[in-house]
């Protein structure tokens, strides 16, 4: 590991049996000459404790910074697709951090802003949905030319890396997060002969823009969900996705491919 990657910040839900595990790991990562500091904005390594839930949040909540690398650490049964390391063995991180038996990977991040003003990024996915127990109705447009009116539940917008989470529970393909793309998967689309969508999940490249045009028939808060965060916003005209130039660098172990990791997850 680099000596200019020393600072280590630690982001975790505080409890007591994740401050009893990580004290073993505080003194280990000092006595290799790693400092931890209290603000995530003075690391150059940020850590996440928990699972792939608390990786977003850690991202998220340090403004998805392009000068550090995040390091996922898995506690107890956590999911980890974005989590190379388990908390149980945290000597192997440590060794493997010192004698350079890691490396670097960059996943790709959307960018969403609402109402050609507030711009938000995602790692994961951005979901528009109905907050009333009805269906919203939304018009596509890719690269400004109308594409369908969508009416149903909602959409889903997902990066490679999301493709595993929401996405897949709606049939929507697994990426490779080597590909810069994006795609759009439906939440029980209504069809008939007024609405018609493609009905299946559609992937756009580096360079295309996804608006979705809300028309505002009561759903005057529809439900914007950002990775496992969500926000009911007001007048939500329109939503334009892009993928951003951002991406999240990542730390993994040499031997332990995105591939892998969905194997042991799923099959």
């Amino acid at each position: 590991m680099s000596n200019q990657r020393r600072n280590l910040y630690f982001y975790y839900h505080p409890n007591e049996y994740l401050n009893e595990q990580l004290q073993p790991l505080f003194e280990l990562a000092k006595e290799n000459d790693f400092e931890i500091v209290g603000n995530p904005s003075d690391a150059n390594i940020i850590i996440s404790v928990g699972g792939d839930g608390t990786f977003l949040q850690a991202v998220r909540k340090t403004g998805f910074r392009q000068d550090c690398l995040y390091v996922g650490i898995r506690s107890k049964d956590e999911a980890g697709l974005y989590c190379d390391f388990d908390l149980t063995n945290f000597n192997e991180m440590v060794d493997s951090m010192l004698n350079a038996e890691l490396e670097v990977r960059r996943f790709p991040v959307i960018e969403t802003t609402i109402n050609d003003e507030s711009s938000f990024y995602c790692l994961n996915e951005c979901s528009v949905r109905s907050t009333l127990i009805k269906s919203i109705v939304i018009d596509v447009y890719i690269d400004d030319i109308h594409f369908e009116t969508f009416r149903g539940d909602g959409l889903i917008v997902a990066t490679p890396t999301g493709s595993t989470g929401y996405n897949k529970s709606t049939k929507g393909a697994v990426v490779d997060p080597k590909l810069p793309c994006f795609q759009v998967s439906e939440l029980a689309s209504l069809n008939n002969n007024r609405y018609r969508t493609l009905g299946s999940s559609f992937i756009l490249g580096p360079n295309r823009k996804l608006k979705l045009h809300v028309l505002q028939d009561g759903n005057d808060f529809p439900l914007v969900g950002m990775d496992n965060e969500a926000y009911s916003i007001r007048n939500i005209r329109d939503v334009t996705i892009r993928l951003s130039d951002k991406e999240v660098k990542t730390v993994k172990l040499k031997n332990n491919s995105y591939w892998e990791r969905v194997q042991r997850t799923f099959l």
